[in-house]
């Protein structure tokens, strides 16, 4: 029987008590503002916005080197030399990390690479149900492995609502022209995770309050779900706000929705999504 250690990066949202649950490696993605690089999860999402609204100043993303693997690899063989490494990765469509994982993997055949096509609360459900899958199959292969996850990255449904819109201008991602008309108009964009990468699909009008029972309701309607796992995703404060909770859990419940939770991002997925953000993932039925 094969032992498989899981290694996913600090942008799947899946913070030091869960991976210490799980058995779960976690490499550092990384965040610059206020003129330094720190380590994504190092920090608060609040120290973000609070350096945001003093200098207008919006963070920028790096996904991990090969000097972040690298070490996570040695230790990890050193300590259980027969063991096999299973990097989940964030989507390599949006990051370098992926391919930083390959370099720092070269001459190491103990190490399987795969591509979640998923961040944030969608990369967390794999990789936390990919550790629950390993321990109820302990003598997997790595083909078995790889198909399950390629099952599960195929199933994934992801989607968010920026609460912010003045920080997706300031980064960018938003023109000014865009953010005058949306401001206006209450218009809240629906950003989902389509093969990997994020894509606006649906304009909502509203209050957030509103914009995010909708966008509930439509996720568990459009197609047929499997809601035995929900994740949450918020991007402020220590807990959810208890209105945008007890509203989403309501919808998702009234589906069938079984075990629910909610996790606050970590400062990568913060610096694209901004203050206040909302996100849901869980998987299409088989």
């Amino acid at each position: 029987m094969t032992e498989y250690v899981i290694v996913t990066e600090t942008g799947s949202d899946v913070h030091a008590d869960v991976a210490r649950e799980y058995g779960i490696e976690i490499v550092p993605m990384h965040v610059n503002f206020a003129g330094v690089s720190k380590d994504d999860d190092s920090f608060p999402t609040e120290d973000l916005y609070k350096n945001f609204e003093e200098t207008g100043e919006c963070p920028h993303t790096a996904g991990c080197s090969p000097a972040d693997f690298t070490p996570v690899f040695d230790r990890i063989h050193a300590q259980k030399p027969d063991a096999r490494i299973v990097y989940l990765a964030y989507s390599s469509a949006t990051t370098v990390s992926m391919e930083s994982a390959r370099i720092a993997a070269e001459g190491r055949d103990y190490v399987l690479i795969i591509d979640t096509k998923a961040f944030s609360s969608a990369q967390y459900l794999i990789v936390t149900n990919t550790a629950r899958w390993l321990r109820q199959n302990p003598d997997v292969t790595d083909y078995d492995i790889m198909e399950y996850v390629s099952d599960q990255a195929r199933r994934i449904r992801f989607a968010f609502l920026p609460g912010e819109l003045k920080f997706l201008r300031a980064g960018g991602r938003l023109t000014n022209t865009a953010y005058i008309g949306a401001t206006v108009l209450r218009i809240k964009p629906t950003i989902e995770d389509i093969d990997g990468k994020l894509v606006a699909t649906k304009k909502r009008y509203g209050s957030i309050y509103k914009c995010m029972a909708e966008l509930c309701e439509h996720f568990c309607t459009r197609e047929p779900m499997d809601l035995s796992r929900v994740v949450f995703t918020y991007t402020s404060g220590d807990q959810p706000d208890h209105r945008m909770r007890d509203a989403c859990e309501k919808i998702v419940r009234r589906h069938g929705a079984q075990e629910i939770e909610w996790v606050k991002s970590g400062c990568v997925i913060a610096s694209h999504s901004g203050p206040n953000s909302f996100a849901i993932a869980s998987m299409a039925a088989k």
